[in-house]
């Protein structure tokens, strides 16, 4: 029987026992400004007395300078590289999440599996074996959805760091014109993102409205879950 804790047989090799910590995931489309409220989010819990860690795709120090290198050279099939990010989030889960949640920390965490998932789907793997590649992962105590229109989304991206090739999916929407592939790319990944919020319970926040607006919602939502949690301050290290 698969453990509870996670969406399949989780590491077989390993027991995971209490994990008093917390994880926090933020999900959502490309420049719907995750980042920036990750890292409003760490400051906020800090000051309340959480110890907080954080992390996001490509950041496992085992993979991430082969999955740059990966995207630089376009060389990888699809499946090689969906196999690629399932590696760096193991490896981030077993040596990084897993242990900060047994030592009470807060985890904040810019995507999860979903994400990769929706990539993976969207270039043409089948839904069931995406989700059973993720069978080793941990499910999150909260996973808040960033939602945002695909107009917001350009809109934002323009008149900030601009549009690239993979934000706009031009792997497999081969185009002279950015801006189309990225609307139908982002189009089709936002369906899958409210297709997931369903299937997994996400809680959805309206993220075109401003920073801080969008700030005091997730607040809430993370307030109501740890409501019992009990902050870790520096006397207790």
């Amino acid at each position: 029987m698969s453990d509870p804790k996670f969406y399949g047989a989780g590491f077989p090799y390993r027991q995971i026992d209490d994990l008093p910590g917390k994880l926090i995931v933020l999900e959502g489309s490309d420049g719907v400004g995750r980042s920036t409220q990750i890292q409003l989010l760490r400051r906020w819990l800090e000051d309340e007395g959480f110890a907080v860690s954080d992390t996001g795709l490509r950041r496992s120090k085992m993979t991430q300078k082969g999955l740059d290198k990966a995207k630089l050279g376009h060389t990888l099939g699809h499946i090689t590289m969906s196999l690629f990010y399932a590696a760096d989030f193991a490896d981030r889960l077993e040596n990084q999440i897993i242990p900060a949640l047994q030592a009470g920390f807060i985890v904040l965490s810019d995507r999860y599996l979903y994400s990769t998932m929706a990539r993976d789907i969207v270039r043409g793997a089948d839904p069931e074996w995406a989700r059973q590649v993720y069978g080793f992962a941990l499910k999150p105590d909260l996973v808040i959805y960033l939602r945002a229109e695909v107009a917001d989304l350009v809109s934002r991206l323009i008149h900030g760091r601009g549009l690239n090739y993979w934000e706009a999916g031009m792997d497999i929407h081969p185009s002279y014109d950015l801006y189309d592939s990225f609307v139908d790319y982002q189009s089709e990944l936002i369906v899958l993102f409210d297709q997931f919020a369903q299937e997994y319970g996400f809680k959805s926040v309206n993220a075109a409205r401003p920073i801080m607006e969008v700030f005091s919602d997730l607040q809430g939502h993370i307030r109501d879950l740890l409501e019992d949690q009990q902050p870790i301050l520096e006397d207790d290290f």
